[in-house]
C-alpha cells in the first residue's frame, strides 16, 4: 500500500515541481517585484522598522481580531518550523550545497509575493458568523475577481485542507518525536528497540496538547504564540551563531561551496548531484516549505490582524520571509556545512543532520537544548497550520465543521508521530505545490489591485506615522 502511495506521489510531484512550477513560481514573485518596483529594496529599511516597531507595542484587540504582533507571531509560529532545521538538511542532502543558493533567491522575490498576499488577504478579508475576520487567498479570490474565477478559491481550500494534515502537523510531530528521541538516545535513557512505544506515547501527549490549543480559538491561538515564537527564534539563532563562531574557519569554503553547488553540483558532491535542476527544486520547493511565500497560506493569520491598513500589515511578509529564509535558514545551512559533519548526497535527511551539527561543535548535551528548540519550531507550526486549515474548512462548508475538523487534525499527531519521514516531506512537498497553483494564478490577476493599494498608501499620512 504505502510502496503504490509512494510511486503515485512521486508521478503527481515531479509535475508539480517541474519546470512549469519553477517557471509559475519564480515568474510571479518576479512580475510582482517588477510592478510594485522591488518593495523588497525599495522599502526594507521602512518595513523594518514599520513591523519591529508595531511588534513590540502593547495593546489590546478587538473582539474577533489579533493584534498585529499576535497575527504576524501566529504566521511566523507556522513558517519557523521543520522546514528550517529539517527541510534545510534535507535540501542539502539532496540538492546539494547549491540549494541554499536558490533558497535565498526563491526567498528574494517570496519577500514581495508575501507582501502582496497579506496585503490583499486584509484588504478583501469578511466577519464571518461568530464575528471573527476571516481572509486568505480564498475570501481575495472570492471578493477580489470576476465569478468565474471563485473555482479557484474551492480549489485552494480543498487542497488547504488536504496540505494542512501533512505539512502542518505529520511532519512537524515526526521531527518533533526525532528531536526526542535522539536526545534520550545521546543520554542512554531509552534504546532503540522502545522507539515505537516512545513514539507512539509521545503522538498522544501531544494530540492533547494540540486540541487544548486549537479548540480556545484564535485569542487563545494567539497568546500562544506571542509568547513561544520569540523565544524559541532567539534561542536557535544564538545556538546557530554559537557553532558558527566556533568553526569560524570554514565559512569562506562554505560558501564557495554553496555558490559553486549553485551552478555545478557534481563539483561540490562529488558527482552524486549533479543536476543544476535539481539543487534549483530542492532549493525552492524547501525555500517555500519553509516561508510559505506563494502558498498563500501565511495571509490567512494577517487577516486576522486588529488593522486598518492592509499595506502596513503587508509589510509583516516582508520581515517574515527575511526571518524565516535569509536568517533562519541560513544558519541551520551554515551549522550543518560549518560544523564538517559527514553528509550522505543524494539521500534525504531530517532533523537528525541538523542535529550533528551542533553536538558536533558543543558536545552530546546540547542535544537536549536543539531538541527543545526543534520542539518548540514544530509545535508553534503545528498551531498555526490548524488555524489555516480551520479556515479552510469553514469556506468549504460551514463554521460547524471547524471544532470536528480540530479534533481530527489533533488525532494526526499520532500518525505523524510514527510513520516514515522520507514519504510524508515527499506528500507534503506535493501538496504544498498544488496549493501554490490556484494562489498564484490569483495573485498575477490581482496585481494590479497591490500596486494600486501601495500607491494610495504611501501618498497618504499613514505612511509617515508608526
Amino acid at each position: 500500500m504505502l510502496q503504490t502511495i509512494e510511486s503515485i506521489n512521486s508521478a503527481v510531484n515531479s509535475f508539480v515541481w517541474g519546470v512549469p512550477a519553477m517557471v509559475c513560481i519564480i515568474g510571479v514573485g518576479l512580475y510582482l517585484s517588477l510592478r510594485t518596483g522591488f518593495i523588497q529594496i525599495r522599502k526594507f529599511v521602512y518595513a523594518m522598522q514599520t513591523t519591529i516597531g508595531r511588534m513590540f507595542r502593547k495593546r489590546e484587540a478587538s473582539d474577533g481580531a489579533l493584534t498585529p504582533f499576535q497575527a504576524v507571531c501566529t504566521a511566523l509560529a507556522a513558517t519557523v518550523g521543520t522546514g528550517n532545521i529539517a527541510g534545510v538538511a534535507g535540501a542539502i542532502a539532496i540538492g546539494g550545497p547549491g540549494s541554499i543558493f536558490w533558497m535565498w533567491v526563491s526567498a528574494f522575490l517570496g519577500m514581495c509575493t508575501k507582501f502582496s498576499e497579506v496585503t490583499l488577504a486584509v484588504h478583501f478579508r469578511e466577519r464571518n458568523a461568530q464575528g471573527d475576520f476571516v481572509g486568505g487567498p480564498m475570501y481575495y479570490i472570492k471578493n477580489g475577481l470576476d465569478k468565474k474565477w471563485h473555482w479557484l478559491a474551492v480549489l485552494f481550500s480543498a487542497f488547504g485542507v488536504l496540505t494542512v494534515f501533512g505539512t502542518g502537523n505529520a511532519t512537524q510531530i515526526n521531527t518533533i518525536t526525532t528531536a526526542v528521541n535522539s536526545a534520550l538516545l545521546s543520554y542512554n535513557i531509552i534504546s532503540s528497540d522502545v522507539l515505537p512505544t516512545s513514539n507512539l506515547i509521545l503522538g498522544i501527549f501531544l494530540t492533547i496538547l494540540i486540541g487544548l490549543v486549537l479548540l480556545g480559538g484564535i485569542k487563545r491561538i494567539g497568546s500562544v504564540t506571542e509568547k513561544l515564537v520569540p523565544f524559541m527564534a532567539l534561542f536557535y539563532i544564538i545556538l546557530a551563531l554559537g557553532v558558527i563562531l566556533m568553526n569560524a574557519e570554514n565559512i569562506p569554503s562554505v560558501f564557495k561551496a554553496i555558490f559553486t553547488g549553485a551552478f555545478q553540483p557534481s563539483a561540490v558532491t562529488g558527482g552524486v548531484v549533479g543536476s543544476l535542476f535539481l539543487s534549483m527544486k530542492k532549493g525552492v520547493s524547501r525555500g517555500i516549505f519553509s516561508n510559505e511565500a506563494g502558498l498563500g497560506t501565511g495571509s490567512i493569520a494577517h487577516a486576522c490582524a486588529d488593522t486598518r491598513k492592509p499595506v502596513k500589515q503587508g509589510f509583516f511578509g516582508i520581515f517574515e520571509v527575511f526571518m524565516d529564509t535569509i536568517v533562519i535558514c541560513t544558519l541551520t545551512a551554515f551549522v550543518i556545512l560549518c560544523s564538517g559533519v559527514p553528509i550522505t548526497y543524494g539521500i534525504d535527511a531530517g532533523a537528525e543532520l541538523t542535529i550533528r551539527g551542533f553536538t558536533s561543535s558543543y558536545g552530546n548535551w546540547i542535544s537536549v537544548f536543539t531538541a527543545v528548540a526543534l520542539c518548540c519550531f514544530a509545535f508553534s507550526t503545528t498551531i498555526g497550520w490548524g488555524l489555516y486549515g480551520a479556515r479552510c474548512v469553514e469556506f468549504l462548508f460551514s463554521e460547524k465543521v471547524i471544532k470536528p475538523f480540530m479534533v481530527v487534525y489533533s488525532l494526526v499527531a499520532i500518525l505523524g508521530a510514527t510513520m516514515d519521514l522520507g514519504l510524508l516531506w515527499s506528500i507534503a512537498e506535493t501538496f504544498n505545490g498544488l496549493m501554490a497553483i490556484p494562489n498564484l494564478i490569483a495573485l498575477f490577476l490581482l496585481s494590479g489591485t497591490v500596486v494600486k493599494l501601495v500607491k494610495e498608501y504611501f501618498m497618504t499620512e499613514g505612511a509617515h506615522k508608526s
